[in-house]
């Protein structure tokens, strides 16, 4: 039996009203608005739609606190189709993740932990043996489908006494297993100007936009040489929002420097989703249309951008024939008080809201 719906009236960013015709799970068709013909229909007037919504740096791992939440409310419940969490586990748990993903509306990818303990401790890095190689390359063989990195936290509540060591030996697995480097940038040590000169192209920086001394501006405001020479290395730059790692004044200066994110992130579980400063991907992306950006820039950060460097386009684009894919949003105009993780607010004009999702054949409304 055919399962047909159609989307009607959806806006494009460029604000092209469509309808989307969905039949058995897949695009069948992209047409003016009023013109698609299906057996059930959602009205999307108001609405835009995208494809559905990347999040590069979540935590859903439930079991480990604080760092934890579930797959589906940080995903699908947010507008978000596809989240990565970003080393929640390492060797040891990796295939929990993955289990509880099977289970989830919501598709998800990892980054590997390097250490096989993960976040079952927050100073993972502090003790060199948990960075069992052989665990690690095993790991990433047996759960390829899913494990698209290595992730290692640099800072120095993680690593300890051990500076820039953890990461010689994430490259190390990186090259035995040809997964690039998520790398969480912090507090030093180890300092930054040690940290990356060792990245290479298609590896992320994340949460490099935080206000901590230890960031990627030297006191004037310019961007560290260490820096311009890894945005032409080809390494990606990802926001990763979280508790402590965005300021307003940082992305400001990053801005004024032409330096442009590739992609917007959250890093998001329980504590800072219910209590803030990230609460959703939705509230994030609002405080990059606060500080100018345009509205093509900040989704395709989330869709187009992510799905590049994931190397699956096909998550990035509406498209005929595409498995449907597709989160429904709307840009309010009304005041509201946006906060960073230094405790900062700025008042915006623009409220970004996620209205549903479709995944295959539902609609699922946030």
């Amino acid at each position: 039996m055919t399962n047909q719906f159609v989307l009607r009236h959806a806006k494009r960013l460029n604000g092209e009203e469509i309808d989307i015709v969905i039949e058995n799970g897949t695009i069948a068709e992209v047409t003016g608005a009023g013109k698609g013909r299906g057996q059930q229909e959602f009205d999307a007037s108001g609405m835009y739609v995208s494809s559905g919504w990347i999040d590069l740096h979540v935590h859903a791992f439930p079991e480990f606190d604080p760092y934890g939440d579930e797959i589906d409310e940080i995903g699908v419940k947010q507008g978000v189709t596809t989240i990565v969490d970003a080393g929640s586990c390492g060797a040891d748990r990796i295939g929990d993740l993955v289990a509880n993903s099977k289970k989830s509306l919501t598709r998800l990818f990892a980054f590997l932990n390097i250490s096989r303990i993960g976040l079952r401790r927050v100073d993972e890095l502090s003790n060199l043996e948990w960075i069992d190689q052989e665990k690690a390359v095993t790991a990433a063989n047996r759960y390829q489908d899913s494990i698209v990195g290595l992730k290692a936290r640099m800072s120095s509540s993680v690593v300890s006494g051990n500076d820039v060591e953890p990461l010689h030996l994430a490259r190390e697995i990186s090259a035995k297993t040809t997964l690039p480097l998520m790398v969480h940038i912090g507090s030093a040590p180890p300092n930054i100007e040690d940290v990356l000169p060792l990245l290479e192209k298609h590896d992320v920086v994340t949460h490099f936009l935080n206000g901590k001394a230890n960031n990627l501006f030297d006191n004037e405001g310019a961007p560290l040489p260490v820096f311009v020479d890894a945005i032409k290395r080809g390494v990606h730059f990802d926001v990763g929002h979280g508790t402590a790692s965005f300021s307003f004044k940082v992305a400001e200066t990053a801005k004024q420097h032409g330096i442009h994110f590739d992609t917007i992130s959250t890093d998001i579980y329980r504590g800072n989703r219910l209590n803030g400063p990230v609460y959703s991907m939705a509230n994030v992306l609002s405080k990059f249309l606060y500080l100018g950006y345009s509205l093509e820039e900040v989704i395709q950060a989330v869709t187009t951008n992510a799905a590049d460097w994931l190397q699956k386009p096909e998550l990035g684009r509406i498209k005929v024939g595409d498995q449907a894919n597709l989160t429904l949003f709307t840009v309010e105009d009304h005041p509201v008080t946006l906060t960073d993780s230094e405790g900062e607010k700025r008042t915006a004009s623009k409220e970004i809201k996620a209205k549903g999702v479709v995944i295959n054949d539902r609609i699922i409304e946030c």
